[in-house]
C-alpha cells in the first residue's frame, strides 16, 4: 500500500496551489458543483456575494458569470489567493471585487456584508463546525442565504482521502467529517434555517477511462450540500 502523507491545510495548499485550477477538476468536485450551482440564483444582479474559503476562485467565477454586483473572496492560503487573483484578473475592471486573507472562523469582513455567502468544500478542514458557521452567519445579512458544501462523511468512513499530486508525489489534506446531525445541531443553536439538503452522486460519464477508484463511490453520495438562511 502506498503511503500518503496527511498534511495540515497550510502546508497542503502551499503545495497544491500551483496545480489547482479554478474549476471542478475531478468527478467528486463536478458532482458537488452541480448541486451547488442548482441552488445558486440564475441572476446575481444586485447581490453582494462572499466566497469564504475561495481557493483559486472557482465559485467567484460562477458568480461573475451570473452578473454579481459586488464580490469578495477570503482564503487562509496566500498561494491560493495569488492563484485566484490571476484567475480573476480579466474581470477586475467590470465588477467591484476584493480578495482578502482570513480563516472562515475569522474573516476581515463587516457584519451582514453578504446577501449570499458561499463556502465550498472548506468546512471539513476544520475540526469544529459551529465556530465556522457562526462566522459565516455573522457576515451574511439577516434573511440572507448561505450555500455550503463538504465531502460527504460516508467517504471518510470508507477511507477516502482528499488527495493531490505535487512534484510526482501524492499527498492528502487533513479532513474531519461533519455528520448531518452536527450541522442540524449547530444551525439550531446559531439561528440558521436548513432550507435544502442535497447529496449528489458521481456521474459515471465523468470518471476518466482506466481510473483507479473505490467502486463504492458509485453507490454512495460523495458530497453534502446545504442551503441555509440566516434567521432575522
Amino acid at each position: 500500500m502506498i503511503d500518503t502523507p496527511i498534511l495540515e491545510t497550510d502546508e497542503a495548499y502551499a503545495l497544491w496551489a500551483p496545480h489547482y485550477p479554478a474549476r471542478a477538476h475531478n468527478p467528486v468536485m463536478m458532482a458537488e458543483e452541480r448541486a451547488m450551482l442548482s441552488l445558486l440564483p440564475p441572476s446575481l444582479a444586485g447581490y453582494s456575494v462572499l466566497d469564504a474559503g475561495c481557493g483559486s476562485g472557482r465559485y467567484m467565477l460562477h458568480a461573475l458569470q451570473r452578473g454579481v454586483t459586488r464580490l469578495a473572496g477570503v482564503d487562509k492560503s496566500p498561494a491560493m489567493l495569488a492563484r485566484a487573483s490571476a484567475e480573476l484578473a480579466a474581470w477586475r475592471d467590470s465588477v467591484p471585487m476584493e480578495l482578502a486573507r482570513g480563516s472562515v472562523t475569522s474573516m476581515p469582513m463587516p457584519r451582514a456584508w453578504a446577501d449570499l455567502t458561499i463556502c465550498g468544500l472548506v468546512l471539513g478542514h476544520l475540526s469544529r463546525l459551529e465556530p465556522a458557521l457562526a462566522e459565516l452567519r455573522r457576515v451574511t445579512r439577516p434573511g440572507g442565504v448561505l450555500l455550503c458544501s463538504d465531502v460527504h462523511p460516508i467517504g471518510h468512513a470508507l477511507g477516502w482521502l482528499r488527495d493531490f499530486k505535487s512534484d510526482g508525489r501524492r499527498y492528502a489534506v487533513r479532513h474531519t467529517p461533519h455528520l448531518y446531525s452536527h450541522w442540524h445541531a449547530a444551525c439550531a443553536v446559531l439561528g440558521l434555517e436548513i432550507e435544502r439538503v442535497l447529496e449528489p452522486m458521481l456521474d459515471p460519464a465523468e470518471i476518466p477511462a482506466g481510473a483507479h477508484f473505490d467502486r463504492m463511490a458509485l453507490e454512495a453520495p460523495v458530497a453534502l450540500v446545504f442551503q441555509l438562511r440566516r434567521v432575522p
